[in-house]
């Protein structure tokens, strides 16, 4: 993601604050002329770089601070509280409720990517459990029916438009009337965009609002347009009750942070950002989620709420059993790697990791790493059940594997790289035999015990022993989640 580079400046600017022997009035200017120029850069608009410097400078008064301060610290967490203030708009979102139908609807400009993100919106909910369903009400744009059919069908959400019918109002009540009947709880409305805010939209938007009455109304904006973003969102919210907002593109353009702070800017809340094409490249934005791992910091509570997503509760003890007892087979490597893919593109997970960041995963990288993860899980698929479920290798003797081989369709040497990815994470997947108790609670885990445990790749990357004893503070009390261990201990 571009706005990695922001982060990055930012981080740099408070690392080399740190660095410095004596933390003086010189070297807190010097830092925030850093991330001042780093925030002009990603054009958030001045008067909130102004006030943001201005604040830090009274909250870190340093002829006040006694010789006993963490000055480091004090201008760090400063530096964090005024990047969420310009972040976060000061409301909560309205958000649709489970139970009740609820009728969303799109607006935008067109070019924005709004068509995308109305069938990214609803596989997010229908991955929650929700029904969702799409009406294309978009007449004005040729193809954009086709576009909204293909993502629907990709996704496998109902969907309802119309090649004849040339009124958005009418398409628009009938598809709405329609999912209604069928019981879908989330039913969303892809509305026409223009190359400007002229009055025929605003006018279209009010009649499809009056006939389809909303629950809430959203905003999707292209993130390449900076700081006008500001402008695009009060005339919308003027002309129809925007209830949230949606950036899109925001794995692109270097003007993300400004978009992001405009918006805020008009009290209007954002809801997800759009980090690439793919459905699962969507994300939902909380300011001091979203500036904690701009900061290097990571989002604990939100790699959590992954895994707790990939991997069902009634699993997790049977999990936490196998990681206590060492043992590991080839299904169980095909069970993490279906729990790896589910939770979504690599890079996004690292970002969400105290001292790790999106980058340790390029884009060209990670697609290439996911696609290696399904060639193994295919070859696994050509296994019996006698292999997947033996944790001796030697019985893969040679006229197996070249079964496997024929039966997945990949080459030998693929199968033998496979088995020895197996060989790789079963060395690790051993190491927690014993570590972790049986039943009960995680217990404390000695900072010796994980630093052995973890891939030497990953120790480094967190600062070494050192490192890790300052992230297992951060997790509370010396011990360690049970589910993080579990996954620790499947993946690389």
């Amino acid at each position: 993601m571009v706005l990695a580079e922001l982060g990055g400046s930012i981080t740099g600017a408070l690392k080399r604050m740190s660095n410095a022997t004596i933390i003086d009035e010189k070297v807190l200017n010097e830092c925030l002329n850093d991330i001042t120029r780093a925030l002009l850069q990603s054009d958030v608009r001045f008067e909130l770089v102004l006030n943001l410097q201005k604040n830090i400078k009274k909250i870190v008064n340093l002829d006040d601070l006694a010789a006993g301060h963490n000055k480091r610290k004090i201008i760090q967490q400063a530096v964090y509280s005024e990047l969420c203030k310009i972040l976060d708009p000061g409301k909560p979102p309205l958000t649709p409720k489970k139970g009740k139908t609820s009728v969303v609807m799109f607006v935008g400009l067109q070019g924005s990517g709004k068509t995308t993100t109305c069938t990214k919106y609803a596989y997010y909910h229908q991955k929650k459990g929700w029904k969702p369903a799409l009406v294309c009400a978009d007449t004005f744009r040729a193809g954009a029916f086709d576009q909204l059919k293909q993502n629907a069908t990709k996704a496998k959400i109902p969907f309802y438009g119309s090649y004849m019918e040339s009124d958005p109002v009418k398409i628009a009540g009938e598809g709405v009337e329609r999912f209604k009947k069928e019981n879908c709880d989330l039913i969303i409305v892809d509305t026409s965009g223009r190359h400007k805010q002229e009055a025929a939209l605003f006018e279209e938007m009010r009649q499809i609002s009056e006939i389809t009455k909303p629950d809430l109304v959203i905003f999707v904006m292209d993130s390449s347009i900076g700081q006008a973003a500001y402008d695009q969102a009060q005339a919308f919210k003027k002309s129809s009750s925007v209830g949230a907002v949606i950036i899109t593109k925001m794995d692109g353009h270097a003007k993300g942070g400004g978009a992001l702070s405009a918006v805020a800017a008009t009290k209007s809340p954002v809801i997800f950002i759009g980090t690439g094409e793919h459905m699962d490249e969507f994300e939902v934005f909380d300011a001091k989620s979203f500036v904690s791992k701009l900061l290097g910091m990571g989002d604990l509570s939100g790699f959590m709420d992954k895994i707790h997503e990939v991997v069902p509760m009634e699993q997790q003890p049977e999990l936490l059993q196998k990681l206590s007892e060492g043992t590991f087979t080839l299904r169980i490597m095909y069970e993490q790697f279906q729990n790896i893919l589910k939770m979504g593109p690599i890079g996004q997970v690292l970002g969400m990791l105290p001292g790790l960041n999106s980058d340790l995963m390029p884009k060209g990288q990670e697609k290439e790493s996911q696609a290696k993860v399904k060639r193994y899980m295919t070859m696994m698929d050509s296994m019996t059940n006698e292999e997947l479920d033996s944790t001796n290798l030697k019985l893969m003797n040679e006229s197996r594997i070249m079964r496997i081989a024929r039966g997945s369709g990949r080459a030998v040497r693929e199968v033998m790289d496979m088995l020895e990815e197996y060989k790789r994470l079963a060395k690790v997947w051993t190491k927690m035999k014993g570590k972790i108790p049986k039943k009960g609670g995680m217990g404390p885990v000695s900072r010796n015990n994980m630093a052995n445990a973890l891939p030497p790749e990953i120790l480094k990357q967190i600062g070494g022993p050192a490192g890790l004893q300052n992230l297992m503070k951060q997790f509370g009390s010396g011990g360690v989640p049970k589910d993080l261990m579990g996954m620790l201990g499947g993946m690389k």
